[in-house]
Parts: structure tokens; sequence; C-alpha cells
């Protein structure tokens, strides 16, 4: 039987990017890697993640965009600056109340 790690990171935390500058909205985790090969390899060797790991899909954001991130576990911090997520997909997800984004049900893949 195959043992998985525990996500660290929620759904509906904010979190942000250790190396690049872009924070976002955990949606869902995979519990190890499950994207495309091509996507994986695309990422340099040097900062490519482990695949053993959850692996977190954002609603992200940077100063200039919105989008769809999928980042590992290793490569995420809380982020704690209390600012409000732009994402214009954010209210279809989920609900924003005083204490946080609550994901609307149901969600489907």
């Amino acid at each position: 039987m195959r043992e998985f790690k525990t996500a660290k990171f929620k759904i509906g935390q904010v979190v942000r990017h250790r190396l690049f500058p872009f924070r976002g909205v955990v949606f869902d985790v995979d519990p190890e890697f499950a994207n495309t090969e091509e996507w994986y390899e695309a990422i340099p060797a040097e900062v490519r993640p482990a695949r053993d790991q959850p692996f977190y899909h954002l609603l992200a954001e940077n100063d200039d965009t919105e989008y769809v991130a999928y980042v590992s576990e290793q490569n995420l911090v809380i982020d704690d600056s209390g600012a409000p997520i732009r994402h214009p997909a954010l209210t279809e997800i989920f609900d924003v109340t005083t204490n946080g984004y609550v994901l609307k049900l149901p969600i489907r893949h």
C-alpha cells in the first residue's frame, strides 16, 4: 500500500511561492505530482521538485496578472500579508467570509 504525506496547506489557505513573486489561494491538492511529464521536465533540473510530495492548485496572482498555478509543497509558505486575493475566479470557487476563503460545494473536476 502506498503511503502519502499529509498536506501541510489546506484548501482556502493563502500561500506564496518561496522563490518566485506570486501568491494564491489553494483550491485543490494532489497527494503527489499528478501533472504531465512535459510540464515536469520543463522545470529546470536544479529547481525541479520531488514528485512524492503534495502539489497544490492555486488561484494565483502576481503584480501583473492572475492565473492558475500548480506548485509543490516544498516551494510554498504561508502568506500572512492579509491582502485579499483578486483572482477573477475566486467567487466561483469560494465564499469570501470574515474567516477567509470557504470552498463552495459541490466542486467537481
